[in-house]
This record gives structure tokens, sequence and C-alpha cells, in this order.
């Protein structure tokens, strides 16, 4: 397959999955073990703030509302509410990378992570048939989605939007609200996660060949084209439906990361120094890691 055409299938998956329930890990994940594919880190941060800018076109009412309504009362106690959950992240991804919190380069918590989270969003939406989930964003809610953000900064797999929507749900917040208020948490948190990132990868260089920016571009613009169009089909399908085929959607894809797993040599697995919380907090990919010559990882290995 040309590489390009690697780079906008990445970026097609990108788009999808960054603000979908359903973690682009695992999907990056299993798209990258069948590709036989590694990208650089700057790479990655790339194509995931392109998926992020995309989405504010889609909220224009909060938009207005916090550009010529922020002196209303309304208004101040919901930024305030956005900055919290940012704030709280932004400390406890700070904490993490001070301390040298590493990832470790395992698929295993992944396919779990989906599993766990799948399960999580069916018995959610079981136990609030016959319920009304309301639209206030009480505090509780604030440092729940505060904290599904931190949970997977350290989890892989867990999904951001999953976990903070999950958790704002079980405390009964409605879906459109629930919705709305984690994306627009995690469209500052992933950017200015991705800003830090991009700025040292720069500054400092990424460790990796020369970058192809051409093809950085391409994925960029791909991720952000096809990440409003699924954002903006997820803000429409919430009002009319459950969650409930994302958590067996999320089922699927954790018995298909077993499946790779069982057909993958992971016995022989070499150990790894992990993947740093800064980078997962830039989004929610996972990147297989290249080999020691620099190449990448050939077709169905998790080397």
């Amino acid at each position: 397959m040309p590489l390009w055409c690697a780079i906008v299938l990445l970026g097609i998956i990108e788009g999808i999955t960054e603000f979908l329930p359903v973690s682009s890990t695992g999907h990056l994940l299993i798209a990258e073990h069948w590709l036989g594919l590694h990208q650089s880190d700057l790479f990655n941060i790339v194509i995931q703030c392109g998926a992020v800018i995309a989405v504010l076109p889609l909220f224009p009412d909060r938009l207005r509302q916090f550009a010529f309504q922020w002196r209303e009362r309304k208004t101040q106690e919901y930024l305030l509410k956005l900055l919290t959950a940012f704030v709280m992240t932004g400390i406890g991804g700070l904490i993490m990378e001070k301390r040298g919190f590493k990832l470790a380069d395992n698929p295993i918590p992944i396919a779990l992570a989906l599993f766990v989270g799948g399960v999580g969003f069916i018995l959610v939406e079981l136990w609030l048939r016959g319920r009304s989930p309301g639209p206030e964003i009480t505090w509780p809610i604030v440092v729940a989605v505060g904290v599904g953000q931190l949970l997977a900064a350290g989890f892989p797999g867990t999904s951001r939007s999953g976990a903070t929507i999950l958790l704002a749900l079980a405390l009964g917040l409605n879906r459109v609200a629930a919705t709305e208020f984690t994306f627009l948490v995690g469209i500052p948190t992933m950017l200015a996660a991705g800003g830090l990132k991009i700025f040292k990868a720069l500054r400092h260089g990424t460790g990796e060949p020369t970058e192809n920016w051409a093809l950085l571009a391409l994925g960029f613009v791909v991720a952000a084209a096809v990440s409003f169009i699924a954002v903006k089909w997820l803000l429409r399908y919430i009002q009319t439906h459950t969650f409930m085929a994302f958590g067996w959607y999320r089922i699927a894809v954790a018995a298909l990361l077993g499946a790779l797993l069982i057909l993958s040599p992971v016995r022989n697995r070499r150990p790894s120094p992990g993947i740093p919380a800064a980078t997962r907090l830039a989004g929610d990919a996972y990147r297989l890691p290249a080999s020691s010559s620099g190449s990448a990882i050939p077709p169905r290995s998790f080397r």
C-alpha cells in the first residue's frame, strides 16, 4: 500500500474515533498491526489536533454564548466548570509526568479497557431506563469528568470521551448535555497537551527520521474533515438513541484485539520503557513502537 494511502486511512480512523466513545487507541492499534506501520509522536499529535480543531464549529451556540454573554452569571458558571475540569486534568497530567509515569507497551490492557468500558455503557444504559436524567451540570459531575480524563490518560483503551460521558451519565446528566460538556472540556485539554508536545518535538527533535511535512499535512486535513462529520453525526444520534450500541461495539473491538493477540507472538515480547503520560493526555491515540533499528514493526507482530 502506498504510504499516502496509509496516512489517509490513519487520518480517517483518527477522525472517526477521537470523539466517539469507542477508543481511538484500539482502532489505531489494529490498523497499525494490519499495515505494519509506525508513525512518529509528532505525526500522531498533529492529526489529533486536526480532529479536535474541526469540531469547534459544531458548537456555535456555546461559542456565541462565551463570546457575547460572558458577563451573565449562567455563562460564567459554565465556563468555571469547564475550567475546573480542565485544570484538574492539567495538574494531574503534570504530576504523572513529573513522577515519570509511563504506560506499558502492551495491548492486553487496551483490550481489557475496551471491554470494561463497553460493559459499563450497557449497564448504565440499562440503569437509566425509565429514568429522566437532567441537563444540570453539578460540581460532582465536573469532578468526575476531570477524573475520567485522567483515567483515560492512565489506561489506554479507556477512551477519553467514553470515560467522561459514562461517568456523567452515571451521575444523572442527560446524554446531550453530557456529550457537549465532555467534548468542550476535551477540546482545550487535547489542544494544550498537543501544543506542548508539538513545541517540545520541534524544539528538541522527535527522535525520528525527518518528518514528511506533506504527509503530515495530509493526515491533519483528513482527520479534521472526518472528525467534523463524525461528531456532527454523533450529536444528532444521541438526541434519539442511547449509547448501548457503542457498548456492544467496544466489546466486539476488544474481542478482535484478543484474537490478534492470540495470533501474535506476544510471549517473547521485549520489555518496553513505555509511553510518557503527556503523550496520552494529548488524546486517546496509542502507537506501537518502532523496532530497535527504527523501522516499522512487521505485520502480525506486537513486539
